[in-house]
């Protein structure tokens, strides 16, 4: 009686979860086949020949960092080789016209492109903030993108998709719904094994409240999350055509999370190596102030508060009198209020420490302020943990800046490592062990200086923009076949 009840419960069970997927399959059927038309509907060029349409998914394109940068490169490389390609930006930088964000392209990195681009603009780009999302971030957010996607994918529908901006989610509704051909650049994996062993030994980060590691539930859970997120991840990551990752460490994390190694490789970023190489290197003048700056965005794991630390202790155990006074120069871009609230409250930070007449915040500055400060500087500062990369760390080395970076990720097995077994720069991890690099570098003579400074500007033209150009495209001629 008892399996002629589960019987008669199961069968029409799995007839009505079979008809739905049916009829979920059909639906999705459809709208595919209704978004290849839309695309088929598409202007012609003037020789009478339809475009490829190659979409770019960069939802901050007007903001100044190196994804930025390697978003406007990739579409210079791409006008370059390709006669017959349009590039589509698909971009939520709606408080900016197109010849705006070109324009601010040029002013910024000095890269101008070849023909016209076309801008997209998406008006949902919200669903991608992270301040959304105040728990479940990483779901929150990549769900998000995927709603952002559509809303892209609505307006749009290219031949060749590539996510230049980590939003991994977005890559199945554009290969399967879209019928494109699609890849991505990876700068940073949105979850890596990393994360998960900070969660696992319940190590407080910014990113992993106190509250989550003091309590053994909530980090189980967590983990649990943590776990369940990477394999979705690794599931929609899968989905490419082409994977690029901008360095070792994150090549590391992509092969071990999506398993795609047959179509992955690494890219570089475009640094730019070349403007700064017409700095001048020589051996330091006396001076009554040496100056330490920083490049990078105002963002949360930039960790600017170890950077202020870092120099106020520098600076209460320097000897008044003995050496030139000291400069931390902060330069970055603010990409939103939540930025413009951290740079305040850095600011704070620095009160408190009695620095503040030391420290100077400069804020999205236009490209020659940025040269000069680096041809001044004598140290080129950076703290993040387990950065994916470190494109201002490439170029305070061309610029002839002594780097003192984060003892991981990509600057340790990347970036500052011996070039033909001379040291090009150094590693730190904590307040006190940056404090005393600091101390040592400003104590070498200036011709020692010199020689490192040399060292880490020969070292670096394996990250110029013809290097990337190449790689890059070596990389995508498998979307273009």
């Amino acid at each position: 009686a008892c399996f002629r009840l589960l019987c008669s419960l199961l069968l029409p069970a799995l007839f009505l979860s079979g008809i739905l997927c049916i009829c979920l399959v059909v639906l999705l059927w459809g709208v595919r086949l209704w978004l290849q038309r839309k695309k088929q509907w598409s202007s012609a060029g003037r020789d009478g020949k339809r475009p490829l349409l190659v979409a770019f998914f960069h939802p901050y394109c007007n903001a100044g960092g190196g994804g930025e940068r390697v978003l406007w490169c990739a579409i210079r490389t791409l006008q370059k080789k390709y006669r017959n390609v349009t590039c589509v930006v698909y971009t939520g930088d709606r408080d900016a016209t197109g010849e705006e964000i070109v324009e601010g392209a040029f002013r910024r990195f000095n890269i101008k492109l070849i023909h016209p681009v076309k801008f997209v603009f998406l008006e949902k780009r919200f669903l991608v903030e992270a301040s959304l999302y105040p728990h479940f971030t990483l779901l929150g957010q990549s769900l998000g993108s995927v709603f952002l996607g559509w809303e892209a994918l609505l307006k749009c529908v290219p031949d060749i998709y590539i996510d230049s901006m980590g939003y991994a989610f977005t890559i199945p509704l554009f290969k399967y719904l879209g019928g494109c051909r699609v890849g991505c650049y990876v700068h940073y994996p949105t979850i890596s094994t990393d994360m998960l062993s900070v969660v696992r030994n319940q190590d407080t980060r910014f990113n992993n409240a106190a509250f989550i590691t003091s309590s053994p539930l909530f980090s189980k859970f967590k983990l649990v999350y943590y776990y369940f997120f990477a394999f979705m991840y690794g599931l929609v990551g899968s989905c490419s055509d082409v994977v690029m990752v901008n360095s070792s460490w994150t090549l590391n994390h992509i092969l071990s999370l999506w398993r795609a190694g047959a179509c992955t490789s690494v890219v570089y970023p475009p640094c730019n190596v070349q403007t700064f190489l017409d700095i001048p290197l020589e051996v330091e003048k006396s001076t009554s102030e040496y100056s330490i700056v920083s490049v990078s965005q105002f963002r949360p794991e930039k960790d600017h508060p170890l950077q202020i630390r870092a120099f106020a202790k520098l600076l209460k155990e320097k000897r008044v009198g003995q050496q030139p006074s000291l400069k931390l120069i902060l330069i970055g871009g603010c990409r939103n209020q939540q930025d413009e609230e951290r740079v305040n409250n850095l600011k704070c930070l620095c009160e408190e420490l009695g620095v503040s007449d030391d420290v100077v915040f400069r804020i999205n500055i236009p490209f020659e302020e940025l040269k000069r400060h680096l041809a001044e500087a004598t140290i080129g500062l950076h703290t993040m943990w387990n950065e994916h990369f470190g494109i201002g760390l490439v170029e305070c080395m061309a610029a002839g800046t002594v780097i003192l970076a984060h003892n991981s990720g990509g600057p340790k097995l990347d970036i500052v490592v011996p070039h033909e077994g001379y040291v090009t720069g150094f590693l730190a991890e904590d307040e006190d062990s940056y404090a005393e690099t600091m101390a040592y570098i400003f104590s070498l003579s200036p011709e020692k200086r010199l020689e490192i400074r040399e060292n880490a500007r020969r070292s670096v033209h394996r990250f110029s923009d013809q290097h990337f150009e190449d790689t890059f495209l070596l990389s995508v001629e498998p979307l273009f076949k």
